[in-house]
């Protein structure tokens, strides 16, 4: 809630609040000054310099309260929204008390003399009485809530609940993190970097969202801790500089400030903050939000690393598709079609056997066959791409491919006709077999069936009276030359190529003219 301007009954009621933090305030100084004292009288060295912080920060609290009990809290008022004003000013060196004097204790607890350490307990608990008054100062007419128990069920769930809280283990982490620090505030930047290098964590603390932001650009961090209210950039502005860029967007990040309104925390978590912590920070609830923080973070590492692999592995079977069908039939099972059949009504079809292939491979050692046939067969592929020529299978020795599908096209006999020229010449210019071995092409046109076929080893083949009588034209054909049937013949334009007929025996054909190509 917001001050007004001119409203004398708000700003007279907060003079009242801030006479009654006027006590406290200097109750916590006055303490603190015997702290310092007698630790110096006791020779504790090693206490001093987070003791004289805690008198430093007491002295600033006192400064600041009797500054609004002497009248300024009415021009704060008038000028300022108490949220970011008298809460952030008065929590402040409050943080700075409350963590400097809970680290004497934790680090010099068994070295204090008792006196001492109730004196330091003292001005704990005089911090934290002092933090409630505070919240006086933006909330003016907050009821007491007198919680009791309706029923004995109720009280049973409460109880319940009480002990499941009590019997929780602390939490502990078990993976320490590179943290970055951000608050303009030297002492809640140097209590909130030493908790947590108590931890086991690596800590960066800087003053400024600038100098974050510098840093951001040469060093990886596991979490940022943001305040919200700083000079240079807010805490808001410089969670949405970071969530709005991609080097730095799955960073966890958590917001640190005095702000206590639910309007600070719902934007911060709106702009991606994975948490909000009010100042002064509780040291065990910091460990298990940082501990959360972090194990939600290595969890995220791993979902990306995961859905990279999957991603991998996703390419890696498209590749092997690709490898094995055509892309259009790809695409099609990749829709959801189940059943790939279709009624070709024209195309070209292409065999090439090796001649004499059997006898050569009788006498080659079985590792050199493979390694040859496989690198001749590659570079028929790339000849079948080039011509846009679709490779079928290979059989053995032999090599099969379609021109005019799965997608038509009108020069499907001139495709398949000029793959077969290149594979011939291919075939002559290969030196890795001596003798060398020659290749025959038979081609034939017309009407095929073309499918998917199989679940566990699936291809895309074809089916039809064009198929077999390819076959035989390339079974009944010439060494080194290309044999064409009358139906190719009259596919391709007549100026397209050079041919001499000839008559065989086709058989489930009977006599026919067949063409061999120059």
């Amino acid at each position: 809630m917001s001050l007004q301007q001119n409203d004398f009954g708000r700003r007279a009621y907060l003079a009242q609040i801030a006479q009654r933090l006027s006590e406290p305030a200097d109750a916590i100084l006055g303490c603190q000054e015997l702290i310092v004292e007698d630790a110096r009288d006791a020779g504790l060295t090693g206490a001093q310099p987070d003791l004289d912080r805690v008198l430093a920060a007491a002295r600033t609290l006192s400064e600041q309260v009797h500054r609004l009990v002497a009248g300024d809290l009415g021009q704060v008022a008038d000028s300022l929204d108490v949220e970011t004003s008298l809460r952030h000013e008065l929590r402040t060196p409050i943080s700075a008390i409350l963590g400097y004097s809970e680290m004497v204790v934790e680090d010099f607890g068994d070295a204090l003399p008792e006196v001492l350490v109730a004196d330091i307990n003292r001005v704990i608990r005089e911090s934290k009485s002092l933090l409630g008054r505070i919240d006086d100062i933006v909330s003016f007419s907050r009821s007491e809530l007198n919680i009791e128990y309706g029923s004995d069920s109720e009280a049973a769930i409460a109880a319940g609940l009480s002990r499941t809280i009590a019997a929780h283990p602390t939490p502990t982490i078990r993976d320490h993190g590179n943290i970055l620090v951000i608050d303009d505030t030297a002492s809640s930047r140097d209590v909130l970097s030493r908790r947590l290098k108590r931890s086991g964590h690596n800590v960066t603390a800087l003053s400024s969202a600038h100098a974050a932001l510098m840093r951001l650009e040469v060093e990886t961090f596991d979490l940022i801790l943001i305040d919200i209210l700083m000079p240079d950039m807010n805490g808001i502005e410089l969670l949405a500089c970071l969530k709005g860029d991609a080097r730095w967007r799955s960073i966890p990040v958590v917001m640190v400030s005095g702000l206590k309104e639910d309007d600070a925390v719902i934007r911060c978590i709106e702009a991606g903050a994975e948490d909000y912590l009010t100042k002064p920070v509780d040291p065990v609830l910091l460990r298990a939000r940082i501990c959360s923080c972090l194990e939600r973070g290595r969890w995220r590492e791993r979902e990306r690393g995961y859905l990279a692999e999957i991603e991998r592995e996703r390419e890696r079977a498209d590749t092997l598709l690709h490898a094995v069908l055509p892309s259009q039939v790809v695409r099609r099972l990749a829709n959801g079609e189940t059943v790939i059949a279709d009624k070709i009504d024209i195309a070209t079809i292409l065999f090439a056997d090796i001649v004499n292939f059997t006898e050569h491979a009788s006498r080659t050692s079985p590792s050199t066959l493979v390694s040859w046939l496989g690198a001749l067969f590659s570079r028929f592929d790339q000849l079948a791409e080039r011509y846009g020529v679709e490779k079928i299978k290979t059989i053995g020795d032999a090599y099969m491919a379609a021109a005019g599908l799965p997608d038509p096209r009108p020069d499907h006999a001139e495709a398949a006709v000029a793959l077969g020229r290149a594979m011939i010449h291919e075939m002559k210019n290969s030196t890795e077999i001596e003798p060398a071995l020659r290749l025959r092409v038979g081609i034939h046109t017309g009407p095929v069936v073309a499918g998917v076929i199989g679940r566990k080893r699936f291809v895309y083949d074809i089916w039809g009276h064009t198929v077999n009588v390819a076959s035989r034209l390339e079974s009944l054909g010439l060494p080194g030359r290309i044999q064409i049937s009358q139906a190719t013949l009259a596919a391709i334009s007549s100026s397209a190529v050079s041919v001499a007929a000839r008559e065989i025996d086709i058989r489930g054909v009977g006599r026919a003219t067949v063409y061999i190509v120059d």
